[in-house]
C-alpha cells in the first residue's frame, strides 16, 4: 500500500475510534445516578472501561509508556490511591484536545461508608459490593489506590490538563491536581508532599491514600484486624448557628439568629427549617432551638441544637444610705452607712455634697445614685441639719479626720516659717543613669549612653514629637572577654499615654511594688562582643506622637557594661539601626550620670511636739547629686530635684498624737510614698498643688512610734516638697 494508503487508513482507524469513545462516553453519563449500583458485581467496572482506557491511553502517550487498550483503569482505594496521568482526559487518538473536560464518576454517591480491602479488589460502599481493577496495596510503607476507585464511588468529578499533565479531582470548591511519577500535588493552588511517589501499575493511577483523604479532609479508620481502611463519605451539608445578642431577656430582646451552613460538595443550600425558634421569648427558662438545612441535591443535614438562657427583666438597684444622725454641729464627723443592694452588683457609687463635716449651718442635701452593671440607676437623697454650735474649726478637723492618702486645704504659707529638721545622711554606693533630657524628643537618636558597673539604677523620662510611631529601647552591650550577668531587681514602667504626670505617678507605684514583690526580678547572660536588649518593658509598646513614657529600674552587673538608651521607628531593627544614630542633644532638663543616689537618712531625736518641716529636693538640707554628661564631653551636670534618687528615711521617735503630711513647694505634685511598708498616694483623687495642699501620711497614737519612709521622686512632677510634722488637736 502506498504512503498515501496508510495515512488515511490510519485517519480512518482515528476517526472510528473517537466516534466509538465519544459514543460510549455519553452512554455512560447517560446513566442514572443508581443504575450502576442494580448491574451484577462481575460488570461494575465495565461501565466506563473505554473512556478509562482511553485516559490511560493518553497519560502513557504524555509520558512515554506503550498504551494498553484492554486493561481497564479503575482502581481501588487505600493510604495512597492513584490514577494514571491524564487517566479522565483526552483520548489518545484523534487530533483535537479534549483538555478540560469533566466526567463524574457514573455511581453518583451521596455519600456515606467506603471499605477498601489491601490487596484486594473489593470494595463495598454502604454495605454493596463493587468491584476495581487494581487492588489497594503497600508500596515502601505507603498505602496506594487508584484515583479512580475514589471518584468513581465518591462522585468527585475528574479531568485531565493536557498542557500541564494533570490528573484533577474536583469536589465543590475544593480542586486537587496530581501528576505522574512525582512526590507532590496541589490542594486549591498550594503545592502539598505526598508521603510517597504516584505511578501507574497496568494502567491504574496509584496515589497515596493519605494525599486524598487529607486534601479533603475525609475522615478514615485503618482496621488492623480485618486489613481494611474505613472512609466516611458523607457529602451531607452542615449546618449550625449562633445568638448575636449577648444576653437575652424575656420580653425584652429580639434574638438575633445567625445562621451557617455548608456544603462539602459546594451544593446550594436551597432549604432551613427550625424548631422551637422565637423572635422574642416571653418567659425566663432554656429554650433549645434546633436547625438543619437542605442542599440542591435534596440531602439534608444532621440537626444543629442551640440551648438558649433566657433571664427574667433586669430590676435596677436600689440605692439607699443612712447617717449616724440627723442634725450635727459644725465640724462634727458624719458617718455615711450604704445599705444600696442590687441582685447581681453595683458597679459605680455616685455622691453629690457627701462631706465628713460640715461648717455651716442649715439644712444640708446629700445625695447617692448607684449604678449596677446592667447600666440601671437609682437614686436617693437624705437631708441632715448642721445646728449653730461649733465642734472643731476646719483646721482642726482635717487635721483629726481626713484620711491617710486624702489631702485638704490650709495655709501653706505659714509652712517656710517652720522649723526645718536638721538631719544628716550617708550614701549607698548607686550609679543613677537619668535619661531625661531631651524631654521632649523631635528626631530618633541615642538619647543616652553611659558605661557603668556594679549597683545601676536607671530613671528614663521622654515624649515622642517625631510625629511617627516609635519604640524606646536600653540596649546593653559586654565589650569584656568574658560573659557577664545583669541583674534586674526592681522596675516600674508606666506608659506610654499622653499625661506626663499620671505616666510619672504610675511608674512610682510600680517600682515600689517590685520593691515589696520581688515580682521584676530576673538574670540575664550577656556574651563578650554581644548585646542584648533590657528593661523590655520599656519597648513592648509603640509610642504614638504625643505619647509619653517614665521608667525606674535598679540593676546591678559584675562587669562593666556600655548602655545605649535610644528612640526609633516602630518598625525598625534597633540592633541594625544602633550603629547609624546620631546621639541627640540635651535641652533644658537633665540628663547625665550620677553616683551615689541612694541617701539613707537617720533622725533619733523626738520629732513632732512642735511644727517642723523635713525638705526634700531643696539643694539645701538636700543637696542635688552632682554628675556628668558623658555624651556632652563629660560636662558636669547637677541632678536638680535629685529624680532618681531613692531616699531611705527612719524617724526613730516621732511624739505621740503627731499628724504627718506631704506637702509640695516647687509646683503641682502627685505620686507615691511607703509609709512603714504601706503605699500611700500622694494623693487618691487628685494631685496636689503648692502649696496650700498637703495629703495625710501617718498619725501617732497615744505614744511614741517610729516611722520608716521610703520615697523617690515621681517623673513629671515638681521639687522640693516637705513633710510635715504637728501634734494634732485634741478630740471631743
Amino acid at each position: 500500500m502506498g504512503e498515501r494508503g496508510s495515512i488515511a487508513s490510519m485517519n480512518f482507524k482515528k476517526m472510528l475510534i473517537t466516534t466509538i469513545l465519544a459514543a460510549s462516553q455519553v452512554a455512560a453519563l447517560a446513566l442514572p445516578a443508581s443504575a450502576e449500583e442494580n448491574v451484577p458485581v462481575s460488570n461494575s467496572a465495565n461501565e466506563t472501561t473505554i473512556t478509562e482506557a482511553t485516559y490511560e491511553q493518553q497519560s502513557q502517550v504524555d509520558s512515554g509508556e506503550e498504551a494498553s487498550s484492554t486493561d481497564p483503569v479503575t482502581d481501588p482505594d487505600t493510604e495512597g490511591a492513584g490514577t494514571v496521568e491524564g487517566e479522565a482526559g483526552e483520548p489518545a487518538t484523534g487530533g483535537a484536545s479534549n483538555e478540560g473536560a469533566v466526567i463524574s464518576g457514573v455511581t453518583s454517591s451521596s455519600g456515606g461508608e467506603l471499605i477498601l480491602l489491601m490487596n484486594s479488589k473489593k470494595m463495598y460502599l454502604n454495605g454493596v459490593e463493587y468491584l476495581a481493577n487494581y487492588p489497594m496495596e503497600v508500596k515502601d510503607g505507603v498505602s496506594y489506590v487508584s484515583i479512580r476507585a475514589i471518584v468513581e464511588r465518591a462522585g468527585f468529578q475528574i479531568s485531565y490538563d493536557s498542557k500541564t499533565k494533570e490528573t484533577i479531582i474536583v469536589r465543590g470548591s475544593d480542586e486537587l491536581r496530581f501528576k505522574l511519577n512525582t512526590t507532590s500535588y496541589k490542594v486549591n493552588g498550594v503545592t502539598s508532599t505526598m508521603r510517597g511517589k504516584s505511578y501507574s501499575v497496568q494502567n491504574n493511577f496509584m496515589v497515596p491514600l493519605t494525599a486524598i483523604t487529607q486534601a479533603l479532609d475525609i475522615p478514615y479508620t485503618w482496621d488492623q484486624k480485618g486489613k481494611r481502611v474505613i472512609m466516611n463519605l458523607s457529602t451531607k451539608p452542615v449546618a449550625s448557628f449562633t445568638i448575636g445578642n449577648k444576653e437575652v431577656i424575656s420580653g425584652e430582646t429580639v434574638v438575633q439568629y445567625l445562621p451557617q451552613s455548608s456544603s462539602p460538595t459546594g451544593q446550594q443550600i436551597v432549604s432551613e427549617e427550625w424548631q422551637g425558634r422565637q423572635e422574642m421569648f416571653m418567659t425566663p427558662g432554656n429554650y433549645v432551638v434546633t436547625y438543619r438545612v437542605q442542599d440542591a441535591s435534596g440531602q439534608w443535614s444532621d440537626p444543629f441544637s442551640l440551648t438558649i438562657t433566657v433571664v427574667k427583666p433586669h430590676t435596677p438597684p436600689v440605692a439607699n444610705f443612712t447617717t449616724d444622725k440627723d442634725t450635727y454641729k459644725m465640724g462634727e464627723l458624719i458617718t455615711y452607712i450604704d445599705n444600696s443592694t442590687d441582685e447581681v452588683g453595683i458597679k459605680d457609687r455616685n455622691w453629690t455634697n457627701k462631706q465628713l463635716a460640715f461648717f455651716n449651718p442649715g439644712q444640708v442635701t446629700i445625695q447617692l445614685t448607684v449604678v449596677n452593671v446592667f447600666g440601671l440607676t437609682s437614686t436617693i437623697e437624705k437631708t441632715i441639719t448642721i445646728t449653730n454650735e461649733t465642734l472643731y474649726t476646719r483646721d482642726e478637723f482635717n487635721q483629726i479626720y481626713t484620711p491617710v492618702g486624702e489631702k485638704y486645704v490650709f495655709d501653706g504659707k505659714a509652712v517656710p516659717s517652720w522649723d526645718k529638721v536638721i538631719y544628716s545622711y550617708t550614701s549607698n554606693v548607686t550609679t543613677l543613669i537619668r535619661s531625661n533630657s531631651p524631654e521632649t524628643v523631635y528626631s530618633e537618636g541615642v538619647l543616652y549612653r553611659e558605661t557603668a558597673f556594679g549597683t545601676t539604677r536607671f530613671m528614663i523620662h521622654h515624649a515622642n514629637a517625631t510625629g511617627k510611631n516609635v519604640k524606646m529601647y536600653v540596649i546593653a552591650t559586654n565589650h569584656n572577654d568574658v560573659s557577664a550577668r545583669l541583674t534586674q531587681n526592681n522596675l516600674g514602667f508606666a506608659g506610654p499615654n499622653q499625661y506626663a504626670t499620671g505616666v510619672g505617678k504610675a511608674s512610682v507605684q510600680r517600682y515600689y511594688d517590685s520593691m515589696q514583690t520581688g515580682n521584676q526580678y530576673k538574670d540575664i547572660w550577656i556574651a563578650p562582643g554581644e548585646s542584648k536588649i533590657i528593661l523590655n518593658e520599656l519597648s513592648a509598646s509603640t509610642m504614638k506622637n504625643g505619647d509619653v513614657i517614665s521608667l525606674l529600674a535598679d540593676l546591678y552587673s559584675d562587669s562593666t557594661l556600655q548602655y545605649d538608651v535610644i528612640m526609633v521607628g516602630a518598625d525598625k531593627d534597633p540592633m541594625v539601626s544602633l550603629p547609624y544614630l546620631s546621639l541627640l542633644p540635651r535641652d533644658v532638663h537633665n540628663r547625665g550620670t550620677f553616683m551615689d543616689a541612694t541617701r539613707t537618712i537617720e533622725y533619733s531625736e523626738e520629732i513632732g511636739l512642735t511644727p517642723v518641716r523635713l525638705l526634700l529636693g531643696d539643694n539645701s538640707s538636700d543637696p542635688f547629686l552632682p554628675g556628668q554628661d558623658t555624651m556632652s564631653g563629660a560636662e558636669p551636670v547637677l541632678n536638680a530635684g535629685n529624680f532618681g534618687v531613692v531616699y531611705n528615711i527612719t524617724l526613730k521617735r516621732v511624739a505621740p498624737n503627731t499628724l504627718v503630711t506631704f506637702n509640695p513647694r516647687g509646683g503641682f505634685y502627685t505620686g507615691w510614698i511607703l509609709v512603714n511598708g504601706v503605699q500611700v498616694p500622694l494623693s487618691s483623687t487628685t494631685g496636689l498643688n503648692a502649696p496650700n495642699e498637703t495629703a495625710v501620711l501617718f498619725r501617732t497614737g497615744n505614744y511614741e512610734q517610729s516611722l520608716n519612709l521610703v520615697f523617690t521622686a515621681a517623673p513629671g512632677s515638681n521639687l522640693s516638697v516637705n513633710l510635715l510634722f504637728q501634734q494634732m488637736p485634741a478630740k471631743k
